[in-house]
């Protein structure tokens, strides 16, 4: 086994990396097809999810397979090699199969302990499988990954330990307040038909909306979604499903918005949430919060400030300089033009100094004047007055959100800035991310890494000893083949021999080879199971001369017959 993942998640990169190595469905079968076009890779698996993107190989050379594939992870990403670099994580060998099945266990999701990554996992291998890429050892480790997946959630209690991302985002928009009691009456817009979203949608009918709108781009899907919600036993949500052209007016509606889906592009602009929150009834007007602040510290500047006065030969229109700075601070300055503050800085480093020396006296006697105007200031206000920056000025209070999106995209299908708008509240894979960092771990997953690592021990052994099988079974073939010559022999030697001889020493000669290679080939499939048992096969092979197109044609066969049940998918 020569086992190579290369890959990055939201553990290794940034949110805004992530976003840009996105792959979309036929990005991910372009990069199977080129995965085993490779020289150092005969197999090829992707599993590409909202938070991960990993390239899984079986290769011949570790380095080349570390370059190669790396580089063809930039490729169809379109991020720049040098820049994807820092962010990849290679694992090889056992690693490999061990941070799979934590992955299938869900202890690397952003969400310790969520089941999605199985459906997803199962996904990537029905790909594989369909463009020909997994051959034996990615669909073992692929079927042997969602086998030890749901054995974590049913032997333990992972699930206690996390959720589903979803029901993780929308604890994060009801802050702090019981899903349920949060979202019960409210009017939810879910924008795609795959499978986050349907969860989207199942999960706040169960939680009590009032109404679940599904918009997608495939209006059959979307049809296909609705039916599932409404004749649910256990809802009794309203569903219906619209174009994605009325997703601007069901905004106007909406008081939750989930979006997941497979665009490359922002989905939801923030003019087209903002638009969405002053059309709703009785919307609030959007107003820009920076401007609001800025105009409430003009505002709120001390009206007691004397302004400042004019100076000979300054360029600057002293005048009109905010109250509270001094003319050569930075914000009196702030906003000049080029030519003007190139005046203003020969002027300050020119004459002016000496002028306004002149005017107020030199030497020490002035010095201890302006001490002792300072101490009298002091004594009398108790500090001495800073001119150089206003009085804070607390910000305007943030309203209320009436509009909260959730947005699970990758890249994001909800443009940042939405953040800003007022009235709104924006949940997306980043700020999952930051406030999943916190979250709690169960004492469960102690008992889910032992299964992984017991699993991975098991599937090691299972894959080393049957690399050795074919060898075996080789050796057998041999041995049958040298039987069956010295019985031909022996009948040319007596011809007379009538059959009920004949057989009895035909069984008699197999009976004493089949005894002879039982504990040989029974203690090299142990041997072979064991760490750094993979050099039985070859020591079998010298010492019984075995022809290695024998061994390489019972692998084959054994390919053969294994991909025609795989073809019947995963299970």
């Amino acid at each position: 086994m020569s086992l190579l993942v290369v890959g990055l998640s939201h553990r290794s990169a940034p949110v805004s990396v992530l976003e840009r190595a996105s792959l979309s469905a036929d990005a991910q079968t372009k990069l199977l097809q080129d995965t085993v076009a490779a020289e150092p890779a005969s197999e090829g698996a992707v599993l590409a999810t909202c938070n991960r993107i990993e390239l899984y190989a079986d290769v011949d050379k570790f380095h080349a397979g570390v370059a190669e594939l790396s580089t063809l992870l930039a490729q169809h990403s379109g991020v720049g090699l040098e820049e994807l670099t820092p962010y990849l994580y290679v694992h090889y060998e056992d690693r490999a199969v061990h941070h799979l099945f934590s992955v299938a266990c869900g202890l690397d999701s952003m969400v310790v302990g969520e089941g999605q990554i199985l459906g997803q996992m199962k996904d990537s291998l029905a790909r594989a499988q369909e463009t020909h890429a997994a051959g034996r050892l990615l669909n073992d480790l692929f079927q042997q990954a969602l086998r030890v997946g749901k054995r974590a959630h049913s032997e333990t209690g992972i699930d206690r330990a996390g959720q589903s991302l979803v029901t993780f985002g929308l604890e994060q928009l009801a802050l702090g307040t019981p899903v349920e009691a949060w979202a019960r009456g409210k009017k939810a817009l879910v924008i795609g038909a795959g499978s986050m979203s349907s969860l989207s949608a199942a999960t706040l009918a169960r939680a009590g909306v009032a109404e679940v709108v599904v918009a997608n781009r495939t209006p059959d899907r979307a049809e296909r979604l609705v039916r599932t919600l409404t004749e649910g036993d256990d809802t009794d949500v309203a569903a219906r499903a619209v174009p994605m052209t009325s997703v601007p007016f069901e905004l106007t509606r909406a008081d939750v918005v989930v979006s997941c889906t497979g665009a490359t592009g922002l989905v939801l602009t923030a003019e087209m949430v903002a638009a969405g929150v002053e059309g709703r009834a009785g919307g609030m007007p959007v107003v820009d919060l920076d401007a609001v602040a800025d105009e409430d510290t003009r505002e709120g500047a001390p009206a007691t400030q004397p302004q400042t006065p004019a100076e000979d030969g300054c360029p600057v229109d002293l005048p009109a300089v905010r109250p509270g700075f001094s003319v050569m601070g930075e914000a009196a300055v702030a906003g000049m033009d080029a030519a003007t503050l190139e005046q203003h800085g020969a002027w300050a480093a020119g004459s002016a100094v000496d002028r306004r020396d002149a005017a107020r006296g030199t030497g020490p006697e002035a010095d201890a004047e302006v001490i002792g105007a300072l101490a009298a200031t002091a004594s009398a206000i108790g500090r001495i007055p800073e001119r150089r920056r206003p009085e804070p000025v607390d910000a305007p209070p943030r309203p209320e959100p009436v509009l909260f999106l959730l947005d699970l995209a990758m890249p994001r299908d909800v443009d940042a800035a939405a953040h800003r708008l007022p009235g709104v509240r924006l949940v997306d894979i980043e700020s999952l991310a930051e406030a999943s960092a916190d979250a709690p771990m169960a004492a469960d997953v102690d008992q889910v890494r032992r299964i992984v690592s017991d699993e991975v021990a098991a599937f090691g052994a299972a894959q080393r000893a049957a690399h050795i099988t074919p060898t075996v079974v080789a050796l057998r073939t041999m041995a049958a083949d040298v039987v069956a010559g010295e019985i031909a022999r022996l009948e040319g030697r007596l011809p007379g021999l009538d059959g009920k001889h004949r057989a009895e020493i035909t069984q008699t000669v197999r009976r004493v080879v089949d005894k002879l290679l039982h504990a040989p080939t029974v203690r090299v499939k142990q041997l072979a199971a064991e760490p750094g048992g993979a050099g039985y096969a070859d020591a079998l092979r010298t010492l019984f001369d075995l022809d290695p197109e024998t061994v390489a044609s019972v692998s084959r066969a054994e390919e053969s017959t294994e991909k025609n049940a795989e073809n019947r998918g995963p299970g």
